[in-house]
């Protein structure tokens, strides 16, 4: 398939890798055009503009980091909507807003194009092993459709309904994460105050049922003080912020998702350690 990728940071470019491996051809864009040099060393095509690449694949995913990035890219000058898109699908795995999602499926339908939102978990881990968790917003006969794709970057992919339901779901998961994040830092946070064995700790916790994919996954890091990211800390609290204010439009008070999010407030804002991953949220203890 002609396949158009645009925003190869962390997550995007790990993806775009396993399309180019399942033998697609792919053109690529990225604000930092450095960030898709690899890819183009594998085979993939450089794009100046998002509306470069939509003119050249018939599929174009979108990886980026907020939702303004996102807004930018679908409807801004040299936009994914200032090419001829009737017949090419979309699919933005961005972590975004719902009601962003929507705008863009009402437009791209209006233009004779599909379109999904498809968000995704698994951190970087998922990304490069191919083995991420997809979740989808759209019609059936569209991800019907791109399962061969799919099935070449996760190995859990689900629709959940119509445009939007893949956001949801993502901010679902998002709120879970919000638990297990915290809960492993105040774990560890206290571990160590009591004198134990971190790495026994580690072993023993994540042997029973506390055990979760947090704990297994960004533990190992912390103790080799790996604060590198697997997902950026600003983007997960961004990720909150919109599962906070959609929740409110819900009427609904979620007071741990708020605590949480006060935590990853003062990593970023306060500490301006929005760039170390996830795992950082320790450094609010150890420093």
């Amino acid at each position: 398939m002609k396949i158009g990728f645009i925003g190869t940071g962390v997550m995007g470019n790990a993806i775009a890798q396993n399309l180019l491996k399942a033998h697609h051809q792919l053109w690529v864009y990225n604000r930092t055009k450095s960030k898709t040099d690899n890819l183009v060393a594998l085979g993939a095509t450089w794009c100046a503009t998002p509306q470069a690449v939509t003119e050249q694949a018939e599929i174009i995913f979108t990886m980026l980091g907020f939702p303004q990035d996102v807004e930018q890219v679908y409807f801004q000058e040299n936009g994914i909507f200032k090419a001829q898109v009737q017949g090419k699908i979309l699919v933005d795995m961005t972590t975004s807003k719902p009601t962003l999602a929507q705008k863009i499926a009402a437009t791209g339908q209006a233009a004779g194009a599909q379109v999904l939102d498809a968000p995704v978990s698994g951190g970087d881990v998922g990304a490069k092993n191919g083995t991420l968790t997809i979740m989808v917003g759209g019609q059936q006969t569209t991800f019907d459709q791109l399962q061969p794709i799919f099935q070449a970057i996760g190995s859990q992919v689900n629709l959940f309904g119509g445009p939007g339901a893949g956001q949801n779901t993502k901010m679902a998961n998002q709120i879970m994460i919000a638990g297990t994040m915290t809960g492993m830092s105040e774990m560890l946070v206290y571990a160590k105050a009591a004198g134990l064995d971190l790495n026994k700790v580690l072993e023993t916790v994540g042997g029973g049922s506390a055990a979760n994919w947090s704990l297994s996954n960004y533990g190992p890091r912390i103790l080799k003080e790996d604060f590198q990211p697997g997902f950026y800390s600003k983007h997960f609290l961004k990720d909150l912020r919109i599962a906070l204010d959609t929740a409110a439009e819900m009427h609904l008070d979620l007071p741990a998702t708020q605590q949480a999010k006060d935590l990853y407030e003062k990593l970023v804002d306060q500490k301006h350690l929005g760039d170390l991953g996830t795992q950082a949220l320790i450094k609010l203890w150890w420093d």
